[in-house]
């Protein structure tokens, strides 16, 4: 997997702590990876109407319903995950390994009868790693700008809206724990990055720093699925799946600009998103035909229901030249301020819910004999529609409303196909797209 990132400004906006939760954050838990079985992901996950597979649990929980026989499943997989960067005309590759146990499943399939309505309830567990968040990313060069003119900026408009930054330091009061104030303005401040002059913040160095960003991204989102299914007729099967999902990203930021002549700050930030969620699936495959293979699959997914922490810290470090009025003389001065270390060695949590779209699954799926199978699925989700809560429930109108408008319907095209050449060995070939 590569993606291709295009920077042509190496910006840490850390927002005040009212706003830490950004539609960036939720895009990322409610897009998942094509992950499960090896014929699951070698048809490109267009299994929802062929179903007899366990990681169709997890799109069609009908397709559970096809199984006339127990079946245990396992995976691993060696993924690498690629970023490159284009900053200051320059291109930078990151390249990460990584080895990661994707799932382990189980189907009991207990028979009814064969001349029943009813002749199958089948029972699955299924547990795989729904999204992986492993990343790293590197980029330097030359800029015409700096990062302190956000800072500025965040500065002043914290001081059109009464917050004033200066007041605050010469009252001795602790910005950072003021929901009020942004992190990244407060710290440019406290490191004596820009002053106040002329009833406006301006920065105190020049606009042509040589920069270098770093990022690391860590972790992931685990699924868990509980599910039942029933086969009726040999031609209806209906299926629910329960989903349980464990939560946990980090993401560290590292960023810096010198100006020469000794002069320069670096700045780093931590930030984590852990907690847990749930949802339900439930689906249909269809055999309209009784004696064709053919099969429609439909399948609606509740929204998904977390409850998350998100955990964040922050730091500057810089050295700047100021003029002693005492000696008469230049002096570089070495400032630190750490966030954790202001806000009494804590980091700052904040607690908050997040309820994903509604997702809509329409698929149809036909095999020839025991040796091909074809299948097709598309799928919609409207990520606009993703709606932040406060812990006790209460609506989170400005992290609402950014999700609303920076995000989009996104629909999903999802193809495969299997030929068997013999039972124990079948060529696969399976494509998404998304837009």
């Amino acid at each position: 997997m590569k993606k291709i990132i295009i920077v042509s400004a190496l910006v840490l906006l850390w927002t005040a702590g009212a706003n830490a939760q950004t539609a960036y954050d939720a895009a990322k838990l409610v897009s998942k990876d094509l992950n499960g079985t090896a014929r699951f992901v070698g048809m490109g996950g267009a299994m929802g109407a062929l179903g007899g597979d366990i990681s169709t649990m997890g799109t069609n929980p009908a397709g559970i319903g096809i199984y006339r026989s127990n079946d245990v499943m396992t995976s691993f997989s060696f993924s690498t995950y690629g970023t490159e960067s284009k900053y200051g005309g320059k291109t930078f590759d990151n390249n990460n390994n990584r080895w990661s146990y994707d799932n382990i499943g189980i189907v009991f399939a207990s028979k009814i009868g064969n001349h029943t309505p009813l002749r199958y309830v089948n029972f699955g567990f299924n547990y795989h790693r729904a999204k992986s968040f492993y990343k790293n990313m590197f980029m330097e060069g030359a800029l015409n700008y700096s990062q302190i003119d956000y800072m500025t900026g965040q500065a002043n408009g914290m001081l059109a809206n009464g917050v004033s930054l200066k007041e605050l330091s010469d009252n001795k009061l602790n910005p950072y724990s003021d929901n009020g104030v942004g992190w990244l303005g407060a710290l440019g401040w406290d490191g004596l990055l820009f002053d106040f002059k002329n009833g406006e913040y301006i920065g105190v160095l020049p606009q042509t720093p040589y920069s270098t960003f770093r990022s690391r991204e860590k972790g992931g989102i685990d699924q868990y699925d509980f599910n039942i299914a029933f086969n009726i007729s040999d031609r209806v099967y209906l299926g629910l799946t329960i989903g349980a999902y464990d939560v946990d990203y980090t993401k560290s930021y590292y960023y810096s600009e010198d100006y020469g002549d000794k002069q320069n700050y670096n700045i780093g930030s931590m930030n984590r998103i852990s907690g847990s969620g749930f949802d339900f699936k439930m689906g249909a495959i269809i055999r309209p035909f009784e004696d064709s293979p053919f099969r429609i699959g439909l399948a609606v997914h509740t929204p998904t229901f977390y409850r998350l922490t998100y955990t964040t810290s922050a730091y500057l470090e810089s050295n700047i030249w100021m003029h002693n009025n005492d000696t008469g003389k230049d002096e570089l001065l070495n400032s630190y301020f750490d966030t954790y270390k202001e806000l009494n060695n804590k980091d700052m949590n904040r607690e908050f819910r997040l309820k994903t779209p509604w997702k809509y699954n329409v698929s149809l799926g036909y095999t020839v004999g025991q040796n091909l199978a074809i299948g097709a699925e598309y799928e919609y989700e409207d990520y606009s529609s993703v709606k932040f809560r406060y812990p006790e429930g209460d609506k989170m109108e400005f992290e609402t409303n950014a999700a609303k408008m920076v995000m989009k319907g996104v629909n999903t095209f999802r193809i495969g196909a299997e030929y068997k050449v013999i039972p124990q060995f079948a060529f696969r070939l399976g494509y998404n797209y998304s837009s």
